[in-house]
């Protein structure tokens, strides 16, 4: 798969993430069929077209941190109700997409 085939799908996917929910990189890795692919997932993600209309700000890293620098990312998912663990984390036990059964 070439990097643009790789981006398309990784949008695809982000897109049905439901509102509320978060998944992480890895996940978008696994469910591209490229789980050591991670890193390009965030590249993709970086350089997605305003135009494609993705919720990138559902996207976190395994740990639940937000993207650093980008400040809208927090206020993003707190309108969609989610809520923040003290470190400032989303809390993945409680708002991670269940892809699986949802799909």
């Amino acid at each position: 798969m070439n990097r643009k085939e790789f981006s398309n799908k990784v949008y695809e996917i982000v897109r049905d993430i439901p509102p509320g929910n978060v998944a992480t990189y890895g996940m978008i890795a696994f469910l591209t069929g490229y789980p050591q692919c991670s890193r390009m997932v965030g590249q993709a993600l970086h350089h997605a077209p305003d135009s494609h209309d993705i919720p990138c700000h559902r996207v976190v890293n395994h740990q639940g941190r937000l993207v650093p620098g980008w400040t809208d990312q927090k206020r993003l998912l707190a309108n969609e109700g989610v809520h923040f663990k003290e470190n400032g984390c989303v809390n993945l036990k409680k708002y991670l997409w269940d892809f699986v059964s949802k799909t």
